[in-house]
């Protein structure tokens, strides 16, 4: 913009103009009194006369005025369109000179934060684009109004898809996709190509764009990272099984050279000991085993109505503790069996937990969605590092513990659609929640 002069306010360039034509009229009137002698008449020429310069100057003073004017109601026209690449240049040091320094300076505000907002927008649909995550939009109406690299690769043949209904996307994608949107929220679905599994993770979640509602799928492909855990685990069971083949193996082959010693001493009245602490060992080897036998062959539940009464009564049968608060009315649905060894694991926990039996709890609450059965204990708790890895197959804080009894709850309570938590309570014990759906 050009450099300001003096400052002269427009309110000061009118009272000018008025001024003059003020004196102008005043002195056409007196000439035209001494002509025609009537200063009536002489006011009133005078006054038809000035009426037109008057509006003549009025208006070229405030002819800039107006112009600036329509082109601040066109830049804000364009700023709500959202184009801010206007500016404007007003020479005069005046009250609109102020209103049009102003309205550059929120200009070049509005261009600066268009750029940040832009720039951000494309590292944004960079990454968006180049991740390995397979996402797409669509509207309300069913359409896709966006879908990154990963999606359109693997459900587009590489192909854009905005544009495109998600009908007729699911109509050429791979059956087991087509299956997991039909059935709705997130899991897992295995695709065979070229007669290998290849296994993904759905996952949905609705919002709303510019007031509409929206649904954005998002695809990720767990295959090379399962098989990695896959891995571990294998190896972690084979370090766990190993250790305990050699913990009963070892003390049993060396008592039976020491019971063939024995023997070769005559010192027979000697083996019935050896032999008791060989059946001890085979034994617990025996349990082990079990253990990991039904783990890994737990079958899919058998949901029947159950009273939670009747549960109940044949826990306490097996094991004692103390029903706090009362029991719901309504049945549960449950595979009895899976349920009460979950609770069988739990309540014995408590036992050896060192908490004495009328401090061992069992509460069965209803809740709005759900049933949360509570065991707790007043033993001494566990730290940070135990209630992190406590529901982990194989992990023990036990000597000789295999690790799978929380884990065995766990199982049970996830294949019925439900979830188990652990947390200290307050005052010292452990509180597990198990939470089915109802």
């Amino acid at each position: 913009m050009a450099s300001r002069r003096s400052r002269i306010s427009l309110s000061w360039r009118l009272g000018i103009a008025a001024f003059l034509l003020a004196a102008v009229a005043i002195a056409l009137a007196f000439e035209l009194d001494r002509y025609f002698g009537d200063p009536l008449l002489a006011g009133a020429l005078a006054l038809i006369v000035m009426l037109p310069l008057a509006f003549y100057v009025i208006g070229s003073v405030l002819a800039p005025v107006k112009a600036m004017f329509r082109a601040l109601a066109g830049t804000v026209t364009s700023y709500r369109d959202g184009d801010f690449a206007f500016s404007l240049a007003w020479k005069r040091d005046d009250e609109l000179g102020e209103l049009v320094d102003a309205h550059n300076a929120l200009g070049s505000t509005l261009r600066g934060q268009r750029e940040s907002l832009v720039q951000r927008e494309l590292l944004l649909d960079t990454m968006v684009q180049n991740t390995p995550v397979a996402m797409m939009l669509c509207d309300p109406t069913g359409h896709i109004v966006y879908g990154n690299l990963a999606a359109r690769k693997l459900l587009g043949d590489g192909r854009r898809m905005e544009g495109l209904t998600l009908d007729t996307l699911l109509e050429v994608a791979p059956e087991p996709f087509r299956e997991a949107v039909a059935r709705g929220g997130d899991g897992l679905f295995v695709v065979e190509r070229d007669e290998e599994e290849e296994i993904y993770y759905l996952a949905r979640s609705g919002f709303r764009l510019n007031g509409r509602a929206h649904e954005l799928f998002v695809l990720r492909h767990l295959t090379v990272e399962l098989h990695r855990q896959e891995v571990r685990t294998w190896k972690k069971v084979i370090r766990v099984i190993s250790h305990e083949l050699n913990n009963s193996l070892a003390p049993i082959a060396s008592l039976a050279h020491s019971g063939g010693e024995l023997v070769r001493l005559g010192k027979v009245e000697q083996l019935e000991k050896v032999f008791a602490t060989i059946g001890e060992r085979a034994k617990h080897l025996e349990q082990f085993i079990t253990g990991y036998a039904k783990f890994a062959k737990l079958p899919t539940p058998r949901l029947e109505q159950r009273s939670w009464r009747e549960l109940v009564d044949r826990l306490r049968a097996q094991i004692a503790f103390e029903v706090e608060g009362p029991l719901p009315e309504q049945p549960g649905r449950f595979d009895p069996a899976q349920l009460e060894q979950a609770l069988v694991n739990l309540l014995s926990n408590a036992h050896e937990s060192g908490s004495a039996p009328a401090d061992i709890g069992l509460r069965v609450r209803k809740l709005p969605q759900t049933i949360a059965i509570e065991v707790s204990d007043r033993g001494q708790g566990m730290n940070e590092a135990v209630l992190a890895n406590a529901l982990l197959p194989f992990y023990s804080t036990k000597r000789g513990g295999t690790g799978l009894g929380l884990a065995l709850v766990r199982e049970i309570a996830e294949a019925h659609g439900g979830r188990v938590a652990l947390a200290n309570r307050s005052g010292g014990g452990v509180i597990v929640t198990v939470t089915l759906p109802q």
